[in-house]
C-alpha cells in the first residue's frame, strides 16, 4: 500500500469518527426533545476502481420502526375519540344533579330529585284530610320538575353547540398538519434525491402525524422517495400525491340545528379547500376525536334531547290525563282548550259518549247532556258534535271551535261552571285519549305547537299542509349516518295515506311505515335494517293553519318535538284552579253533581305519574321508569367514557413508550458509542501522524 493511500485511508477514518461524534453529540443534546428520534451514521468500505480505500460514512439516518410508528397512529385515534366522549358526557353527567333520594345539596337538587319531589307531592294530596293544603306545594313541585327538564334540554343543547364548535377547530387543525405533512414530504423527497440527512423534517412530520392521529383515525403508508400517504381509517385519502383539504360549511349552532356533512376538497394553489374529490365524512366512523365530536354531536346529544323531550311530554300527557279527568270546586265559567289540530269540517273519529254539564257554585247541576259520538255517524265532523253539545245544553252553555281548532265551553248562566266527565262505560275517546284531555279543556301542562295527545288520524284524513310547507324524515344508522331521507312537500289533495305511502316507496328497503289506531306513524326497521331509527329533522308544516305539524301528529321524534313543557300560568298564579273533584256523572239536572270542597280525584295525579302507559315511541312505561332509563343511560355513558379514555390513553402511551424505547436517546449508550468513536478518532490520527512521519523520512532519504 502507498503511502498517498494510507493518508487517504486515515483521513476517511478521521471523517467518519466526525460524522459519528456530531451525531452522537446531536442526540445527547436532544435527549428531552418531545419527538425526537435519534440518529446514527454507517460506515461502509469506500470501493474504487483498483480496491478498497478507507471508509466512507453515510447521512446521519433515523433510527424508527415504522410498525412501532403506525401502532401510535392506530392507539392515538381511539384515544382521541374517547377522550373528546368522556370530556363532554361527565360535563352531561353533572347537570342531573343529586340523584332522586338523596339528602346531599353538594350535587345541587337536580331533576332526579325534583321528580322524586313530585310524586312524593302527589302522594301527600291522598293522604290528607284536605289535601288543598298540598295543592300548592304539589303545583310548585310540577313547575320545578318541568323547568328543571327544561333547563337539562337547554344545557344539553348547549353542549352541543360547544361539540359543533369544536368540530370546526378540530377541522381547521386537521388541514394545517394536512399542510405541514405535505410540505415535509415536499422537502423530504428534494433532500433524499441529492443524498442528504432527512432526519430533522422527518422528526417533525412525525410530530405532525402522531397528531393528526388523535384528531382522525389515518392510515400511514411510507413511499419509496420517502413521501408518506394518509388515508382516513374509512379509506378517503387526505395526502398522496395530491393535498387535499376538508370543507366545513358549519351552520348556526343549537340544540335543534342540522350539519351538513364534512366534504373532502382537492386543495387549492394557496392550499385552501378547492375542487371536491366527491367524498365526505358524514359519520362518527372516521373516529379520532372528530368521530367523537360526530358521535356526539349527531347521535348520542341529539337522542338525550329527544329522551327528554319524551319524558317532559309524557309527564305533561299523563298530569293532563288526571286533570282532565277532574274539574275544580266549584267550576270554572270558562274551560279554553288549546290548537288541537283539527278544524269544525274535519272527521270527527270519536267513539263512545261524553258529558257535558253545567253546575252551580254549590256544585247542583243546571245543565247536562250525554253526547254519543257513535250516533252522530260516521260521517260526522267536529262542528257536528260542537252543534250536538249546544243543543244537549239547550242555550245555558256555549261550545265554539276557533279557526286554530281550540275548542272552548262557556257557561251562560251566572255563577255557573262548566265539566265534562266520560261516560263509565263507553268512555268518549279519540286515538285513545278521552274528549276533554284531546282538545286540552282542563290541561294542567301545555307545549306550544303540541297537543300531548295521539292524533287519531287515519289515511284517508287530508294533512292540510299547504304548498311550499316541507317536513324531512330521515333514516340514520347507530354512528349518526343518513342512511335515507324523504321530504314531504304539503300539496292540495295530500292524505295521510298518501304520506305514508310516499315514505314507504322511498324507504322501504329499511323497513315499513305505517299508521297505528291511535294515528301515531311507525317505522319498523327490516332485519338487515336493525339499529336503524327514524326522526323529523326539518318541519315547517302547519295544518290548516292550526299550528300544529306534521311531527307533532305523526308522534316522531325531531327537532320540532322538543318545544319545552310548562305548566299553565293561572293554575302556577293560583293553586286552587288545580282540578282536584269528580263529577258525578250519574247526577241529574237539580241534584248535586260536585261535593263541595271534593278533592276525590287527588288519587288520579298518583296514578298518573306511576302507571305503566303506552309512550308511543317510548314503549310501555311509567314516567319513573323513563326518567330511571334517561338517566341511567346518561350515568352509564358517562362511566363507560371515562373508563374508555382512561384505557386508551394507557394503550397510547405504551404504544409511545415503546417507539421511544427503540427510537429514543439513551444518554449511556450515546456515551458509550462517543468512547468508541474517540478511540477511532485517535486511531486513525495516529496511522495519520505515523503516515506523514514516513512520508517526511522518505523526503528527507531522497535529500
Amino acid at each position: 500500500m502507498s503511502l498517498s493511500d494510507i493518508l487517504g485511508t486515515a483521513t476517511s477514518g478521521l471523517n467518519a469518527s466526525q460524522a459519528g461524534l456530531s451525531s452522537v453529540s446531536n442526540n445527547i443534546a436532544n435527549v428531552r426533545t418531545l419527538g425526537y428520534a435519534r440518529q446514527q451514521v454507517t460506515t461502509s468500505t469506500n470501493v474504487t476502481p483498483g480496491g478498497a480505500n478507507g471508509v466512507r460514512a453515510s447521512e446521519p439516518e433515523r433510527v424508527a420502526d415504522r410498525y412501532l410508528e403506525s401502532a401510535v397512529y392506530r392507539r392515538g385515534g381511539e384515544a382521541g375519540r374517547t377522550d373528546a366522549l368522556s370530556s363532554v358526557l361527565d360535563r352531561i353527567q353533572s347537570f342531573l344533579g343529586a340523584p332522586a333520594g338523596s339528602n346531599s345539596d353538594s350535587l345541587g337538587y337536580g331533576v332526579p330529585k325534583q321528580l322524586d319531589t313530585l310524586i312524593g307531592k302527589a302522594t301527600l294530596l291522598t293522604g290528607s284530610q284536605n289535601p288543598r293544603q298540598y295543592s300548592n306545594a304539589f303545583v310548585l313541585s310540577a313547575q320545578d320538575f318541568l323547568q328543571g327538564v327544561g333547563g337539562l334540554a337547554g344545557d344539553v343543547g348547549a353542549a352541543r353547540a360547544d361539540v359543533a364548535s369544536g368540530v370546526r377547530s378540530t377541522v381547521n387543525r386537521i388541514n394545517t398538519l394536512l399542510r405541514q405533512i405535505d410540505d415535509d414530504n415536499g422537502q423530504i423527497v428534494q433532500l433524499q434525491h441529492v443524498g442528504r440527512s432527512i432526519s430533522g423534517l422527518a422528526d417533525q412530520r412525525q410530530t405532525a402525524l402522531q397528531e393528526l392521529s388523535g384528531l382522525v383515525d389515518v392510515t400511514v403508508s411510507t413511499q419509496p422517495n420517502g413521501r408518506v400517504t394518509v388515508e382516513t381509517a374509512t379509506g378517503q385519502p387526505l395526502l398522496d400525491d395530491r393535498l387535499r383539504q376538508l370543507d366545513y360549511p358549519g351552520g348556526e349552532g343549537g340544540a335543534n340545528a342540522i350539519y351538513p356533512t364534512i366534504g373532502i376538497r382537492f386543495a387549492d394553489a394557496a392550499g385552501g379547500p378547492g375542487f371536491s374529490t366527491g367524498q365526505s365524512i358524514d359519520s362518527a366512523a372516521v373516529g379520532g376525536r372528530l368521530g367523537g365530536l360526530l358521535q356526539l354531536r349527531d347521535v348520542t346529544l341529539p337522542k338525550y334531547l329527544d329522551q327528554i323531550a319524551a319524558l317532559a311530554n309524557q309527564a305533561g300527557a299523563s298530569l293532563n290525563a288526571a286533570s282532565n279527568d277532574c274539574t275544580t270546586a266549584p267550576a270554572p265559567q270558562m274551560l279554553t282548550g288549546r290548537p288541537s289540530g283539527l278544524t269544525g269540517a274535519d272527521q270527527l273519529h270519536f267513539t263512545g259518549k261524553s258529558v257535558f254539564a253545567v253546575t252551580a257554585r254549590d256544585g247542583t247541576v243546571l245543565a247536562k247532556t250525554v253526547v254519543d259520538f257513535d250516533a252522530l255517524g260516521s260521517g260526522a265532523t267536529v262542528d257536528d258534535a260542537v252543534q250536538a253539545i249546544n243543543a244537549g245544553l239547550g242555550g245555558k252553555a256555549t261550545a265554539a271551535l276557533d279557526a286554530t281548532g281550540t275548542l272552548s265551553l262557556t257557561a251562560n248562566v251566572g255563577g255557573a261552571g262548566m265539566v265534562v266527565a266520560q261516560d263509565p262505560t263507553t268512555p268518549g275517546t279519540r286515538g285513545g285519549t278521552g274528549f276533554a284531555q284531546y282538545f286540552g279543556l282542563n290541561d294542567l301542562v301545555r307545549v306550544p305547537g303540541n297537543p300531548l295527545v295521539p292524533s287519531g288520524m287515519q289515511a284517508s284524513d287530508p294533512t292540510g299542509f299547504a304548498a311550499g310547507q316541507t317536513a324531512h324524515v330521515v333514516l340514520r344508522t347507530l354512528d349518526g349516518r343518513e342512511l335515507a331521507g324523504y321530504t314531504i312537500n304539503g300539496q292540495a289533495g295530500q292524505t295521510f295515506g298518501s304520506v305514508v305511502a310516499g315514505l314507504n316507496a322511498s324507504m322501504g328497503a329499511f323497513g315499513s311505515f305505517a299508521i297505528g289506531s291511535d294515528g301515531r306513524i311507525g317505522f319498523t326497521p327490516s332485519a338487515a335494517a336493525g339499529g336503524v331509527s327514524v326522526q323529523v329533522d326539518t318541519d315547517s308544516t302547519d295544518r290548516l293553519g292550526t299550528g300544529v305539524g306534521f311531527t307533532a301528529l305523526s308522534g316522531l321524534s325531531g327537532a320540532a318535538a322538543r318545544a319545552p313543557a310548562a305548566l299553565r300560568g293561572d293554575i302556577v298564579t293560583d293553586s286552587g284552579r288545580l282540578p282536584l273533584g269528580r263529577f258525578d256523572v250519574n247526577a241529574i239536572v237539580g241534584s248535586k253533581g260536585i261535593g263541595t270542597g271534593d278533592v276525590s280525584g287527588a288519587t288520579l295525579y298518583v296514578d298518573a305519574l306511576g302507571k305503566t302507559q303506552d309512550r308511543g315511541a317510548a314503549g310501555k312505561a311509567s314516567i319513573a321508569n323513563m326518567a330511571a332509563d334517561l338517566f341511567g343511560r346518561i350515568g352509564t355513558d358517562a362511566a363507560q367514557a371515562s373508563t374508555g379514555q382512561l384505557d386508551a390513553a394507557a394503550r397510547r402511551d405504551e404504544a409511545i413508550q415503546r417507539r421511544d424505547t427503540f427510537s429514543g436517546v439513551n444518554v449511556d449508550e450515546e456515551l458509550a458509542n462517543m468512547v468508541v468513536l474517540q478511540n477511532s478518532y485517535s486511531a486513525a490520527a495516529r496511522v495519520l501522524t505515523t503516515a506523514s512521519d514516513m512520508y517526511q523520512t522518505l523526503i528527507d532519504m531522497v535529500r
